[in-house]
């Protein structure tokens, strides 16, 4: 990936339901500099919500743990969000991001990696069963003329 980032910001916080909105909310706050549809920035609203979901209720199943974002944007309007857990990890990555698979019981859909992927180009999970869990999503935002 070489290239380097034009603007980038970390945050993180506890691992509370409640701090859901504020991570979807600074990410969009953050990308409105690229000056994105409605729609676009609607996408990738959903998709960091999503992500930062999982970590609180799947990463950290037990225990309040820190939920880490990164957002960096490139030339041209290229956007990378990285939402990171220190929780339990994920046995198996690639039935985990089986469209209806959880293990979050009868209140959860399963569909988490699935809108992810809907909303994204490209979406990267990464895990470690005991050490944690990171979701890159990619998305390139429409560059007004």
């Amino acid at each position: 990936m070489g290239q380097k980032p034009i603007n980038q910001v970390q945050i993180s916080f506890s691992s509370h339901s409640v701090n859901e909105s504020f991570g979807r909310a600074a990410v969009a706050a953050f990308l409105a500099q690229l000056d994105p549809t409605v729609a676009d920035l609607s996408d990738m609203r959903t998709a960091v919500s999503e992500a930062v979901t999982n970590a609180i209720v799947h990463g950290y199943k037990t225990a309040i743990g820190t939920v880490y974002i990164s957002v960096k944007i490139f030339e041209g309007g290229k956007a990378v969000v990285r939402v990171r857990d220190k929780g339990c990890g994920i046995p198996d990555v690639k039935q985990a991001m089986e469209p209806l698979f959880t293990t979050g019981g009868e209140e959860r859909a399963g569909l988490g990696f699935a809108v992810m992927q809907s909303f994204c180009d490209h979406v990267r999970v990464t895990s470690t069963v005991g050490r944690g869990t990171s979701v890159t999503l990619t998305k390139q935002f429409e560059q007004k003329a």
